[in-house]
């Protein structure tokens, strides 16, 4: 009989949050490896956040969304104006639903991945 994997910090995380938005969230990180099978993941700054090179993107619970942010936001092309904030460098996407991880926001992980590729 195979022995049961570990959770991981990242695993308790989605537990934490409530049911609607960790099923937003496990269907980011699905996403996330689909693009990247190699990236890295884990809990920095309290949050769980995936890189290659470096960080890449990070996903954040709130109240009713999740914040999927990306660390060189500002540098990535957004043709479908998903990316929302100000910040010198970040931007992020608010998810709400399962389904608004869709054609846009995968693209928007692709090309995070390519820019990190980049250097």
């Amino acid at each position: 009989m195979a022995k049961a994997r570990a959770a991981s910090k990242v695993d308790l995380y989605f537990k934490s949050l409530a049911p609607k938005l960790a099923k937003c969230a496990e269907k980011l990180r699905k996403t996330i490896f689909e693009v990247e099978p190699n990236a890295t993941e884990e809990l920095k700054w309290s949050q769980p956040c995936y890189g290659k090179v470096k960080d890449v993107c990070y996903i954040s619970g709130a109240k009713d969304h999740i914040t999927f942010g990306f660390f060189r936001g500002t540098e990535l092309d957004d043709p479908h104006g998903k990316l929302e904030g100000t910040g010198k460098g970040m931007r992020h996407v608010k998810i709400k639903d399962p389904g608004n991880v869709d054609g846009p926001v995968k693209q928007l992980i692709e090309n995070a991945f390519a820019l990190d590729e980049e250097g």
